[in-house]
């Protein structure tokens, strides 16, 4: 799909905020609202919008120990993948998994309170699931920049 101007626009003013009501962007982008909302459904139609979603902040909801788990799976068996895959994805600790080239199979972002949550999530959920071969566990000091706006 191609986007004009407008389209870039708008998802832009859409992934800054989602909030916005169709006047208001029909206002910014100088569109009728019922231009405004067409446009936004073809964008939703055509997966462009895949959905819409409210961030929280991590320090509000006590989840602002940041982990990145490098992981190496013991063989890179086509069932060894699948099953590490079908039970990573039912950690709700686990917001974001990675299959990676380089020195590790997978790459997790990991959100809890601290690092005794960290020390029992590891002990009592990841290092349980079946054809881990082994784990290396970053820490986030800070964060530099975080963004859920693509330029297009």
């Amino acid at each position: 799909m191609t986007f004009d101007a407008i389209d870039t626009k708008l998802l832009k003013f859409l992934q800054t905020d989602a909030k916005q009501t169709t006047k208001q962007l029909s206002t910014k982008l100088n569109l009728s609202v019922t231009a405004v909302y067409e446009r936004i459904k073809k964008l939703e139609r055509e997966g462009v919008i895949e959905k819409q979603v409210v961030l929280l902040n991590r320090n509000k909801i006590q989840k602002s120990f940041v982990v990145f788990c490098h992981l190496k799976l013991m063989q890179h068996t086509k069932e060894f993948i699948a099953d590490f895959e079908k039970d990573v994805v039912k950690l709700n600790e686990v917001l974001e998994c990675f299959h990676v080239s380089g020195d590790y199979d997978y790459i997790l972002k990991i959100c809890v309170a601290n690092m005794e949550e960290y020390r029992e999530f590891m002990v009592t959920k990841l290092t349980t699931l079946q054809h881990i071969g082994s784990t290396h566990s970053t820490f986030m000091i800070g964060e530099v920049k975080n963004t859920t706006v693509y330029t297009l």
